[in-house]
């Protein structure tokens, strides 16, 4: 019989940032489904079930076992003032988490449209890179971010993340494989 998820939840100063479990998946749905044509270009081309509860279950009872064996960290962010996390507003992840000599991993991060321009995206990702370094002791977070995504990579710059070249046809989105500058931080507290 699987485990029923407890969340666990990080606050910052205007966000909640949650973990979720299959009960969530009507919330996820509802973002996902809002902004379905605004990340259309920046993720991978999604099917008509992607945004069904079946599939959604699964996925977050996949995410709620990597993240039980310390192969990632994914939240869903809120804003702090809804006290009844009735509404997502984006997530953030720490994907494929490497320990050993490398002690690294990848960061993924995506906003609702309508909660875009207001600091949101830098604040959860500021709180995701501490949960990095200082919860899990990791030395590096890597982020792959599309030339043409000029906000995303000014929101990594700002942070201090720093590009170290171009990585040709490196993911395929929306069906098309597409060149990413890949961006680094790294752990001073580690050096």
């Amino acid at each position: 019989m699987q485990k029923e998820h407890s969340p666990r939840e990080w606050l910052t100063e205007r966000l909640a940032l949650r973990t979720a479990g299959e009960a969530d998946a009507p919330q996820i749905i509802s973002f996902l489904y809002r902004n379905r044509l605004f990340l259309e270009p920046w993720e991978p081309k999604r099917s008509p079930e992607y945004y069904t509860e079946g599939l959604q279950r699964r996925e977050l009872r996949l995410e709620q076992e990597k993240m039980e064996n310390g192969l990632m960290w994914r939240v869903w962010v809120y804003l702090r003032e809804d006290a009844g996390r009735q509404k997502v507003i984006g997530s953030v992840a720490l994907n494929n988490i490497v320990r050993g000599a490398f002690l690294s991993c990848h960061l993924g991060y995506r906003m609702d449209q309508d909660y875009l321009n207001k600091g949101y995206v830098t604040e959860a990702i500021r709180e995701a890179v501490r949960y990095a370094f200082e919860e899990l002791g990791l030395h590096r977070v890597e982020a792959n971010v599309m030339p043409r995504n000029a906000p995303s990579l000014r929101v990594l710059e700002k942070l201090g993340f720093q590009p170290e070249g171009l990585a040709r046809k490196y993911l395929k989105i929306n069906g098309v494989w597409e060149d990413h500058v890949h961006m680094t931080m790294l752990n001073e507290a580690m050096e």
